[in-house]
C-alpha cells in the first residue's frame, strides 16, 4: 500500500518541494504519537495514583509476610518505581545505534512498540497478580521504550523533512511530549481514572498509542537518507522522497544526499569512540552535550515538584488543585505548538537563547516571591504565575530544539552515535535530578531555584557564543559552519560570516593553542 502524498492546502512557493504532504504529516504525527507522546505521558501519569500504588505495596507486603511494610521500605519501593524509568531510558539510548543500523529508523520505531505493549501489560496487571515487582519491571521496560524513542524519532523526522521545514517537523517530538504530559494529567483526574479502583487503567492506556502506530507506520516510507546512504537502495530512496515531498522529480534531493556521502571520509556508521575522537566534530559534540544537559538540569522537573505546594499555600482547596494543575500542561502544549509554528521563521539559536534566558529571569522572580510568600496573601499567585512563565519559556525552545539540533549537527555516518551520546547525557542528567533535587531542596529551601538560574544562564551564554544558526541549511552546510572553530579547513569562505558573535576570538585562541 503506497503512502498517501497529496499536497495539503497551502501557499504555492517557487520552492515547490517545501510543500507539506499528507505523507510527511502522517509520518511525523504517528511517529511521535507512538513514541514521544508515551514519554510525556509517563512523566505525569504516576502522580495521580501515587497514594494508591503505595497502598497496594503495603497490602501485598502484608499478604506475603504477615506484617505491615515499614515507612522506609514504602519510600524506597516508590523511589525505585519512579527512578528506574530513567535507568531503562539509559539502556534504551545505548541500544539506538545498533538498532537503527540493523533495521533502520522506521524499523526501530516499529520494534519499540513491543516494549510499550509489554510495559502496559506489566503495569496494568501487576495489581491483579499481587506483584509490585511487575510495576517496577514495567516502569523499567517503559523507560527502555522512551530511551529508544527519544533518539530514533528525532533521527527519523530530521531525515525525512525538507530542510526548509526540518525544525517544524522536528517539533512534533516536543509537541507530542507536552500533549502526553497533559493527557496524563487529564486522565488522572478523580472523575476519570484517578481512583483507587481504576488506576491500573491509567497504565493500560499505554498500549493504545503503540498499537495505533503499529497500524499506520508500516505503510509510510523509511528514511530516504538511510535507504540511499546505508542500504544503497536508490530506487527505494527515490520513492520515499517522492512520497514525502509530493513531487516526481527528486533528482536534486538525491544528488544532495550523494554529495554528502562523497564528502564524508567514511561511509560506515561511526562508533561513539570514533565520534568523540574526531577533531572535526569536537564542538558539535560539546554543543550537543551542553544543550542536552541543560535540557534536563534547567529545573523544569523541580517546578513540577513545587506546583502543588504553592497552590496549597495560595488557599486553594485540595480537591481543586488537580484541575488548576491542568493549566501547566495546557501552557506547556500551547508553547510547544507556537514554537513549532515560528521555528523556521525565527531560527533555532534565538529560540534556545531566549528560552534559557527567560527561564533564568523567572527563576529569579520565583525565588523572590517564594521568600515573601508568607507575608502577603497575594504573593502565592505571583509565584504560580512565574511557574507558568518558566514552563512556557522552556517549551518555547529548550523543550524540543535540543533533539532537532542533535540530528542537524551531524552528517549521516555520525548521526546514530551522536544520538547515543545525547541520550546518555539526557538520561543520566534526568536520573541525577531525580536523585539529588530532594536533598538540594532540603538544604537550600526556596533558594534551590538559584542553582537552576545559573544553569540556564550558562546554557544561554554558551549557545550565544558557539552555536551557529542551522535553519534552512543542508547537513553539509551545518558541518562547514563548525569547520573553522574546529580548526578544520573551510570548504566555503562565506561560512566565516555565518559564525555567531564571539567565535572569531575563540578561533584565535584555539589556533595558538594548537601550535603549542
Amino acid at each position: 500500500m503506497d503512502c498517501p502524498c497529496k499536497n495539503l492546502p497551502g501557499s504555492h512557493s517557487d520552492l515547490d518541494w517545501i510543500r507539506i504532504t499528507a505523507c510527511l504529516v502522517n509520518a511525523a504525527f504517528f511517529g511521535a504519537f507512538g513514541s514521544s507522546y508515551l514519554y510525556g505521558y509517563n512523566l505525569s501519569v504516576v502522580n495521580a495514583p501515587a497514594l494508591y500504588i503505595k497502598t497496594f505495596y503495603n497490602q501485598t507486603w502484608m499478604e506475603r509476610y504477615g506484617e505491615p511494610i515499614g515507612a522506609d521500605m514504602v519510600t524506597m519501593l516508590w523511589s525505585i518505581t519512579v527512578s528506574i524509568f530513567a535507568i531503562g531510558g539509559l539502556l534504551g539510548a545505548l541500544c539506538v545505534t545498533l538498532l537503527t543500523k540493523l533495521i533502520g529508523r522506521k524499523g526501530t520505531l516499529l520494534l519499540n512498540n513491543g516494549f510499550a505493549v509489554i510495559a502496559a501489560l506489566l503495569l496494568a496487571l501487576g495489581e491483579k497478580a499481587r506483584s509490585f515487582e511487575m510495576l517496577i519491571i514495567g516502569r523499567f521496560v517503559m523507560g527502555v521504550d522512551s530511551g529508544i524513542a527519544l533518539s530514533a524519532l528525532p533521527m527519523y523526522l530530521g531525515e525525512i523533512s525538507p530542510r526548509h521545514m526540518r525544525g517544524s517537523i522536528g517539533q512534533f517530538n516536543s509537541i507530542l511530549i507536552c500533549l502526553g504530559v497533559f493527557t496524563g494529567q487529564v486522565l488522572g483526574l478523580p472523575e476519570l481514572l484517578g481512583q483507587e479502583s481504576r488506576w491500573n487503567f491509567l497504565f493500560a492506556f499505554l498500549a493504545l498509542p503503540a498499537l495505533l502506530q503499529l497500524c499506520v507506520l508500516p505503510f509510510l516510507p523509511e528514511s530516504p537518507r538511510f535507504l540511499l546512504m546505508e542500504r544503497r537502495d536508490e530506487a527505494g530512496a527515490e520513492k520515499a522522497f517522492r512520497a514525502f515531498l509530493g513531487k516526481k522529480d527528486v533528482s536534486k534531493e538525491l544528488e544532495e544526499v550523494h554529495a554528502e556521502g562523497r564528502a564524508q571520509n567514511t561511509l560506515h556508521m561511526a562508533s561513539v569512540t570514533e565520534l568523540l575522537l574526531n577533531p572535526a566534530l569536537r564542538w558539535q559534540v560539546i554543543t550537543v552535550i551542553v544543550t542536552m544537559a541543560c535540557y534536563q538540569l534547567c529545573g523544569l522537573n523541580a517546578i513540577w515538584y513545587y506546583t502543588n505546594g504553592i497552590l496549597r499555600d495560595s488557599g486553594f482547596a485540595e480537591n481543586v488543585i488537580p484541575y488548576i494543575v491542568l493549566s501547566t500542561g495546557g501552557i506547556e502544549t500551547l508553547a510547544a505548538v507556537v514554537s513549532g509554528l515560528v521555528i523556521e521563521r525565527i531560527g533555532r539559536r534565538p529560540l534556545l537563547i531566549f528560552g534559557f534566558s527567560a527561564m533564568a529571569f523567572f527563576f529569579g522572580l520565583l525565588t523572590v516571591f517564594l521568600n515573601f510568600q508568607d507575608q502577603y496573601t497575594w504573593m502565592p499567585y505571583l509565584s504560580f504565575t512565574c511557574i507558568l512563565a518558566v514552563i512556557a519559556s522552556f517549551c518555547s525552545g529548550p523543550g524540543g530544539i535540543p533533539f532537532v539540533l542533535t540530528g542537524e549537527l551531524f552528517e549521516q555516518s555520525y548521526r546514530p552515535a551522536a544520538f547515543m551520546i545525547a541520550g546518555i547525557v539526557n538520561w543520566v542528567a534526568n536520573f541525577a535530578v531525580g536523585l539529588l533535587f530532594p536533598f538540594m531542596q532540603e538544604s537550600l529551601q526556596t533558594y534551590a531555584f538559584l542553582v537552576f538560574l545559573v544553569v540556564c544562564v550558562l546554557g544561554a551564554v554558551y549557545l550565544y557564543f558557539i552555536l551557529p544558526e542551522t535553519k534552512n541549511k543542508t547537513f553539509m552546510d551545518i558541518s562547514q559552519s563548525f569547520a573553522k572553530i574546529n580548526n578544520v579547513p573551510l570548504g566555503n569562505k562565506e561560512i566565516e560570516n555565518e559564525l555567531p558573535p564571539g567565535v572569531s576570538l575563540l578561533l584565535y585562541i584555539l589556533y595558538f593553542d594548537s601550535l603549542k
